[in-house]
């Protein structure tokens, strides 16, 4: 493979420049945020961190969102905004013009699929949520033991009807956000959600530091032991920097399809990475005080949110208050991922299918609500189903489990290594350069990492979650 050295003349025609665009850098940089800070940030990061021993995880971690997240956010970005369309037809007008392999459409489109089908369960999830903001606020926590904790969890786990409620409820608020448009719907939206989650994460941190534990925690975050770093949790490190900023979903093509042609994509992404990397260490210091000052366990696993801290809450003066305003964080953190989830696949049906913003929303939102319907149930009446048991891998994998696994796997690795390959083997370099105005020593750190250095290491993440985990 060699990239194209087709003349780049700018703009591609009948892009962007006849769409809804952000109306500023920040608004693109709330919107982006707001995606990538996710359940991913305040549920996945501290409980992996406590799982892989702590400050050694976390530098490994930062290094990771430097060295290969920052690259490929940067190369999503350019692809959205060159192509000026959804993730599919942008690849596609942009094959197009520097004649390239037709086949590299494929790329916008497993980041669509990925994205949707992450939708389905990631929207239960959100249910969970918003039941936990009840759950908190009527006192239910208070002064429960840890297997009372775990009853009402699984309680909630185990009742169809209720989980539906909540999964339709939180499918119904991504919805009436995505219908509304570029402006009108994303950008006001996270230009409200995203100060409120930081006003109150801070609020939460602020509370930690009463623990008596905030400087325990602080070591375990910031003072790297790497006795307790192994070679599974560098890859772990690797695989959630590339998780938790949203790539390989398509959301950022789809975002950068919005993003105006004088607004810096390399300065927008590396603020991007800063803040979603500041929320994710943020959350590390609102929970690990709480746990530590509770004699409770750092690497508790997925539990941590749901279980762990439900348990914490109950037993601390104002538990009730602090762990509702926890849950409303988790609900807007959510909530936000959700809207990004949602947008390229409802884009790609505005321009392909010709239908208005309104109906593609309802459409889309529909068919990803119907499918979490199949996660549902897998964690009560169908539990017991593993439709691809026989596959060694796949054995008790529940429906909710295969899809979990199918696109944080597969998907996601597959679809960014395919971004990174395209940007530095196949695209043309000079588009490329004029897009992301860097300086030349710039450029060429960006165009040397996203070609050697990033394949490498997504490439081995990607052999890692199949054969290695």
């Amino acid at each position: 493979m060699s990239e194209s050295n087709a003349p780049y003349s700018g703009a591609l025609e009948g892009s962007n420049a006849k769409r809804g665009l952000w109306s500023s850098r920040l608004a693109f940089i709330l919107a982006a945020t707001g995606s990538a800070v996710g359940l991913g940030n305040i549920w996945k990061f501290p409980y992996v961190t406590g799982e892989n021993g702590g400050g050694a995880f976390v530098l490994v971690y930062l290094l990771c969102i430097a060295a290969i997240g920052l690259p490929i956010m940067m190369a999503e970005v350019l692809i959205g905004r060159r192509g000026g369309h959804s993730p599919v037809n942008s690849l596609k007008a942009i094959v197009r013009h520097d004649k390239l392999n037709p086949a590299w459409w494929i790329v916008g489109a497993i980041g669509v699929v990925a994205g949707f089908l992450i939708l389905s369960f990631y929207s239960v999830i959100g249910g969970w949520a918003v039941s936990y903001v009840g759950t908190a606020a009527s006192g239910q926590l208070t002064g429960q033991s840890a297997d009372a904790i775990g009853t009402i969890f699984s309680d909630l786990l185990g009742d169809p009807a209720t989980l539906l409620m909540w999964h339709t409820l939180f499918m119904g608020l991504v919805m009436l956000v995505v219908a509304k448009g570029v402006r009108s719907g994303l950008e006001r939206a996270v230009s409200i959600l995203m100060p409120a989650l930081f006003l109150l994460l801070l609020i939460v941190v602020g509370y930690a530091m009463t623990t008596g534990e905030f400087g325990r925690a602080m070591t375990f975050l910031f003072q790297p032991d790497f006795s307790k770093l192994t070679t599974s949790g560098i890859l772990v490190a690797l695989g959630h920097a590339f998780f938790t900023l949203s790539l390989g979903m398509a959301v950022m093509m789809a975002y950068g399809s919005y993003l105006p042609k004088n607004v810096s994509i390399a300065k927008t992404s590396i603020a991007v990475c800063v803040i979603d990397t500041g929320v994710a260490l943020l959350a590390g210091l609102a929970i690990f005080p709480i746990v530590f000052a509770n004699g409770l366990e750092p690497g508790a696993g997925p539990g941590l949110i749901f279980q762990t801290l439900p348990l914490a809450f109950g037993q601390m003066p104002m538990g009730s208050l602090f762990g509702t305003l926890f849950f409303v964080l988790l609900i807007f953190a959510a909530w936000t991922s959700g809207i990004s989830l949602l947008e390229p696949i409802v884009e790609w049906l505005e321009e392909q299918k010709g239908m208005n913003r309104t109906i593609s929303t309802l459409g889309a939102g529909f068919v990803c609500w119907a499918l979490g319907i199949a996660s549902i149930l897998s964690l009560n009446l169908w539990s017991d189903f593993a439709p691809l048991g026989w596959i060694g891998m796949l054995e008790g994998k529940t429906i909710f489990d295969l899809l979990d696994f199918f696109t944080a796997n597969i998907l996601l690795p597959l679809g960014g290594l395919l971004v990174a390959i395209l940007a530095g083997w196949v695209m043309s370099r000079k588009a490329m350069e004029e897009e992301l105005s860097l300086s030349e020593p710039m450029f060429r750190l960006w165009y040397v990492t996203v070609r050697y250095i990033t394949p490498v290491a997504v490439g081995a993440v990607f052999v890692y979650n199949l054969f290695g985990s």
